[in-house]
């Protein structure tokens, strides 16, 4: 999995697989695009105005917790 911020442009994109195929491009709402490979899986996620939809929650961090360990790392938020 691959998450890419563009500030420039204010996206993030959170990837499930490397980019092969087309893809189909559903929107979802005003702000959301869910990207779907040809064999029907979710390829990746578009999170348009991403400074709001991903900055408010837990201070603008991003925290990944290991589900095994319990740790987690923090990734600050543009």
């Amino acid at each position: 999995m691959r998450l890419t911020y563009d500030p420039s442009r204010n996206i993030a994109y959170i990837a499930f697989r490397e980019k092969g195929a087309e893809v189909e491009a559903l929107r979802v709402s005003e702000d959301l695009i869910v990207d779907i490979a040809p064999d029907g899986t979710v390829f990746g996620i578009e999170l348009l105005n991403a400074n709001e939809q991903l900055g408010s929650a837990d201070g603008g961090r991003f925290i990944f917790v290991d589900p095994v360990s319990g740790k987690e790392h923090t990734l600050k938020v543009a």
